[in-house]
This record gives structure tokens, sequence and C-alpha cells, in this order.
């Protein structure tokens, strides 16, 4: 990413170096050219198109060039690699907590390999935060109430710092933490190394069977809420004829405030669950519910029944 980025911001730094050197050669030039004592009234220009159309064209073609080349950066760092390794994280006043799909958990270091690309998916549990890691030109907000995403591709071990870029309270400056990043054999090693309780999706479906949440997102007819199975990343047809993605935010949503988007052939009859799963539950649910569109891998594959949206212990339409 750093490349790319940089790339850009040296071209800024060219063009303002070379019109402000400009206007000011130019300045320097009309002042000892058109001094009093040589010419005390200057010629007034009427008009000319020539002229209008220079200094109307080229700072176009260069404003286009920015233009394009800012947005081609911009959709390459918005869109994360198809098979991108994924972490949850969870920012709070002050602290970032950091959940591996393998189970492992982590406060303010975050252990990725070098040479793959690493997807952060992130939520935050009180006021806006946001995830800056400037080695890697990586910086996204983190919101409360909604995930956010931002990648990277680290190329060289070592550890990089992690910094809050959002003012969120008196002791925002303290938060911060560092990337290390571990050549693949060693970050295997770290994996393996002890300490999980067992991966994010297990997780999430021990919450998923405990929460009650099985009885209602059923794979027969017989159930009160939506089949899960498969639906993630997929359009949902809702009840008042709007279509949504089923991503992380929408899982998310329809566990707190299962509602405000009503699947279509579903009453809203599920409960909410706002205050009785914390941030890192709910990273859980959406976890298990993404390894749902997999159905032959993971639970799937073990023939265990299908279930749905972590959402409910009694009948949803989420």
């Amino acid at each position: 990413m750093a490349p790319r980025v940089d790339e850009l911001y040296f071209f800024l730094i060219g063009v303002s170096v070379f019109f402000t050197g400009l206007i000011a050669v130019m300045l320097m030039t009309f002042a000892i050219r058109y001094r009093k004592q040589r010419h005390p009234v200057a010629q007034q220009i009427e008009g000319s198109t020539a002229l209008e159309l220079t200094w109307t064209l080229i700072p176009l073609g260069i404003s286009m060039v920015i233009f394009v080349w800012g947005a081609g950066i911009y959709f390459y760092e918005a869109r994360a690699p198809r098979g991108a390794m994924e972490i949850y994280a969870v920012a709070k006043q002050w602290m970032w907590k950091f959940q591996h799909v393998e189970g492992q958990r982590e406060i303010n270091e975050l252990h990725v390999p070098a040479g793959r690309d690493v997807k952060m998916i992130m939520t935050s549990q009180d006021v806006i935060h946001s995830f800056f890691v400037p080695a890697f030109r990586a910086k996204a907000d983190v919101l409360p109430g909604r995930y956010t995403s931002v990648w990277f591709h680290a190329t060289q071990p070592g550890r990089y710092h992690l910094f809050c870029a959002e003012y969120c309270g008196t002791q925002h400056s303290g938060m911060i933490g560092e990337v290390i990043v571990m050549e693949p054999m060693a970050y295997q090693a770290w994996l393996g190394g002890g300490g999980a309780e067992g991966s994010l999706t297990s997780t999430g479906q021990k919450l998923f069977q405990e929460l009650g949440c099985a009885t209602c997102h059923r794979s027969d007819t017989q159930g009160r809420g939506p089949n899960l199975v498969g639906v993630f990343g997929k359009q949902v047809v809702l009840e008042d004829g709007r279509t949504v993605i089923a991503d992380e935010s929408y899982v998310r949503e329809s566990i707190l405030n299962p509602t405000a988007k009503v699947v279509a052939g579903f009453k809203p009859i599920m409960p909410t669950f706002e205050g009785q799963v914390s941030e890192e539950s709910l990273v859980s649910l959406v976890a298990y519910v993404k390894s749902l569109a997999q159905p032959l891998q993971g639970i799937q594959k073990q023939n265990e029944p299908a279930r749905s949206v972590p959402t409910t212990s009694n009948q949803s339409g989420k």
C-alpha cells in the first residue's frame, strides 16, 4: 500500500513546489519589469481567449490526473483481496482488543504474518476511534454501532506503531499499540502456542445455541426465522421490498435491533439482545454466521443441523 500512497503524495508535493516556485519567479519578474521608473502604467489586456484557455485547461488536466490517481488508490484500499486473512478488532477507551479467527485474543498487540493480505473488521464499544498504522499507510475510522474495515499487506517482519488517530477522550494519547509482523512459520508457531479457547466460529456456535437462536433459525421449513445457511454476503429481500447485503453490519444489527430490517415472509417477533451480548460476543456470532456461508466446511461439514443468524432465542425475521 505504502508505495502507491507515497507516489501520489510526492506528486502532489511536486505540483505544489512547481507552482509555488513559478508564482514566486513571476512576482519577482513583474516587480522588476514593471517598477515605477520604467513603466509607470501597465498595458491593460481586455480579453485573451488563448490565455483563458491556458489557465483553465492546464489546472483542469492536473486536477483530473490527481482525481483519477487518487480514486484508483481509494478503490484499491477499500476492497480487500479475496482470501485475505480476517481479524476482528474492538476499540474501547483506551485500548485495542483483537480476535483472530483461530481464537487467539490480544490487547494492544496484533500479530500477523508477513506476505499475507490481512483484513481488519472493526467496531467500537463506545466512541469513534481510528485505526492507524503509519508504516502501512493504513487508516480507517472505527465507529460504534457498525463495522468498518481496512486491509494491509505487510512485507517485512518487524514491530510497527499502531495509533488511534481520532480524539477519543482524556487518555487518547495513550491508546497505542504495535503490529508485530512475523515470518509465516514463526506466526504459525505463535498461533499454536496455546492460550486460545477455541475458534471464533466454535465460540459463536456455542453462543448461538445458548441464546436459543437455533430454535427459530433452522434449515427446515419449521423455522420461525430465516435460514442462515449461505446467506452471508448475499442480497436479502426485506418485508418493505428493499434489498440489503447480509454483511457484518447487517448481522450485528439483526441481533441488537431485529425489527429494523425484517426479512420478507417473516414476522418481527425476534427479541432484541441489546445489552445481553458484548461486542466480543457479537464478533463471535458474526463469525459463526459467516461460516454458514460455506456449508461444506467447518460446522456443516460435520453434518450438524443448519442454523441461522445469531439473532434470537425465540423467533426472528432477521
